[in-house]
């Protein structure tokens, strides 16, 4: 045997080596493309949609290209009420729900992001979300097979309508859509609309034919989702906030390589600073761009008519405190400074 073959003998006996003493589930992951169906119900050009495809980037990226993500957009896989089902029965792998799916799916504490003023600015969310709190919520999840990641945010929440909505009274009667939430459904009748519960891919349509008069949504869902075309009024409120958590199939997480979960969880890091980082700037950009389109005109309370929503929505922490729980909400509202 010559000298280059011996070193050629030797490298492959190495290799073989390590790859022997890997456990079967590596050496599978090594030798197959991993695929992440990444599924959710907004359009591609929105924080979430922006966020999903840098965790893709990432995620090839650093696991060098062993794993694959699909991401499938604007509701292409799954409806709203049906992405949770699929995630927990296998059928895709990552979802981004906001955070009011939840309560349905009986973890009520999550309803606690869907009552009006609870967080008066994005510093206090962050309290909550990359606190002690947050960690314990998406903790939660674990009881359903599944696993929270992070939160991510979109922003916070305008009105509209095709009628003028500055004090609760225009609400009067108005069939307002909102997402499957027993919170939501509170606030609307706190203010004498009537809730009408729709899947996300529906409501513009239901805007326009009339189904509906009015919604609630951060500027760049409303936008992206085209719904300025179909609404003559909307309120800058900021009465609620919209976010989601990144959630995986807890045992297909489980299943994967050490080293292949630790490469994910970088990536994932790495998006939601993204994600987070980009969600104010992309509701600006958006606002901006439907005050250029002039189909709808925007309106900003006054310090009279703010004070008429706090004294007409605060009351909804308190009736929906036994659901979601008690002591939470009222951690919630310590941390956040709202009582």
């Amino acid at each position: 045997m010559t000298t280059t073959t011996r070193r050629q003998f030797n490298r492959l006996m190495g290799a073989t080596a390590i790859a022997a003493a890997l456990p079967l589930s590596a050496r599978r992951a090594r030798a197959e493309t991993i695929t992440i169906k990444f599924s959710h119900v907004v359009a591609p050009d929105t924080p979430k949609g922006r966020g999903a495809e840098k965790f893709k980037e990432l995620a090839e990226k650093y696991t060098d290209g062993q794993v694959k993500v699909e991401v499938y957009p604007n509701s292409q896989l799954y409806k709203d009420k049906e992405e949770l089902e699929a995630l927990q029965l296998g059928a895709v792998q990552m979802l981004a729900p906001s955070l009011a799916k939840f309560g349905p799916l009986g973890v009520r504490a999550f309803e606690a992001f869907d009552l009006p003023l609870i967080f008066p600015d994005k510093d206090a969310l962050r309290r909550v979300t990359n606190g002690p709190i947050g960690k314990e919520m998406l903790g939660m999840l674990s009881e359903k097979g599944i696993l929270g990641l992070a939160f991510w945010d979109n922003g916070f929440k305008i009105m509209s309508a095709n009628s003028p909505l500055h004090i609760p009274d225009d609400f009067l009667g108005l069939k307002m859509r909102i997402q499957s939430s027993k919170v939501l459904e509170a606030q609307m009748n706190a203010l004498g609309a009537i809730p009408q519960v729709l899947a996300f891919s529906e409501v513009y349509q239901a805007l326009q034919t009339g189904v509906v008069d009015g919604t609630e949504n951060p500027p760049s869902n409303m936008y992206t989702q085209k719904m300025h075309e179909v609404q003559k009024h909307a309120t800058l409120s900021r009465h609620g906030y919209l976010g989601y958590a990144v959630i995986v199939n807890a045992k297909f997480w489980a299943d994967l390589p050490d080293d292949i979960r630790g490469q994910l969880d970088q990536a994932m890091a790495e998006a939601s600073d993204f994600t987070n980082g980009i969600a104010l700037e992309e509701n600006e950009r958006a606002l901006n761009a439907m005050k250029e389109a002039g189909t709808t005109e925007f309106y900003e309370l006054t310090a009279d008519e703010r004070k008429q929503w706090v004294e007409t929505l605060l009351p909804v922490h308190d009736e929906m405190s036994d659901r979601i729980g008690a002591d939470l909400v009222k951690r919630i509202q310590k941390e956040t400074g709202v009582a």
